[in-house]
């Protein structure tokens, strides 16, 4: 069960009369709720506003600290927070009264003397209605995550690690410091899809970007720049610290073959670095096209191995 299944079960009751609240609390544990109880509208907030709060309140609109619809304002003055639903209880019938509650942030209210099979019903309504925005949060989380990730291998995508090459470019300029940036290619990919077929070329790919996710700092970032490409943006890092980064990376494909389905494969990658410095700062064009040509370094001496961009080819690109 999930952290939102669980409170989406929980309600809340907050009642000070004791005799009510024990009653509400037998309908709602016969029904499968887990309760938590609240005696006065203090202990309501405190409850509603602590990291686990229940999603479902059953609140009465008499009680002692704070009434029921000045409850729901403290709770609705903080949209950041998950979405509680709110029942009120109350034995006020006058419109002007029940408007108020709404007003307050309630979502609905019951008349007292309430009828259980009612208040069942309105908690059901509440449950479904949580169901549905988790349900749209879920989507937009979803939706979120396949516009900004590399659908097979769950790292940033292109456009994204871009985006950051160019943040990272404009904080260099503005504190100075070094930053660099790795592309990241694997050796003979083609021949793995020629050979083996496109399934065990994706197992493949997973994989690597498995590996390199583990080998680089927490806040470093890891893309997929397109095909059997990556590339690794690394804040606040100069040459000794770009290198070692690189043969992290390395060796983290060097130390164990690859399982697919059809049996270990070894892989390597060889590795491209180009680094902005407060002496010589690139721009992303600049960086990355050393990069590519560090990269393409790499392959002619031999590949599973990096290179870094050399000064010649830092002087040849002003």
């Amino acid at each position: 069960m999930t952290d939102k299944e669980t409170s989406a079960n929980r309600v809340l009751i907050a009642e000070d009369d004791p005799v009510s609240r024990r009653m509400l609390e037998a309908f709602l544990e016969k029904w499968g709720y887990q309760v938590v109880t609240a005696t006065d509208g203090l202990d309501a907030v405190r409850i509603l506003e602590s990291k686990d709060a229940p999603a479902l309140a059953v609140l009465d609109w008499m009680m002692p600290g704070l009434e029921g619809p000045e409850v729901c304002r403290r709770v609705r003055a903080h949209p950041d927070r998950p979405y509680v639903y709110i029942l009120l209880l109350t034995a006020r019938s006058q419109r002007d009264d029940l408007l108020r509650g709404l007003e307050s942030g309630a979502d609905d209210y019951l008349t007292k003397p309430f009828d259980a099979s009612e208040l069942r019903a309105r908690l059901r309504v509440g449950q479904r209605i949580l169901d549905l925005q988790n349900g749209l949060i879920a989507a937009r989380e979803e939706s979120s995550f396949r516009a900004t990730h590399d659908e097979l291998t769950g790292l940033a995508n292109r456009r994204v690690v871009l985006d950051e090459i160019a943040r990272e470019h404009s904080r260099h300029l503005r504190q100075g410091g070094s930053f660099a940036i790795i592309l990241v290619d694997l050796d003979h990919f083609k021949s793995v899809n020629d050979t083996r077929g496109h399934p065990t070329g994706d197992a493949v790919l997973k994989e690597v970007s498995r590996r390199m996710a583990r080998s680089v700092r927490p806040y470093d970032t890891v893309g997929r720049y397109g095909g059997e490409e990556f590339i690794v943006v690394a804040p606040s890092c100069g040459r000794s610290g770009a290198i070692a980064l690189a043969e992290r990376i390395l060796n983290s494909l060097r130390s164990a073959p690859v399982e697919t389905d059809r049996g270990p494969l070894s892989v390597t990658v060889s590795c491209g670095i180009a680094i902005s410095t407060a002496a010589k700062p690139l721009d992303p064009r600049e960086l990355i096209h050393l990069a590519d040509e560090a990269l393409y370094r790499a392959k002619e001496r031999g590949r599973d191995r990096s290179e870094l961009a050399t000064e010649t080819e830092l002087t040849s690109s002003s």
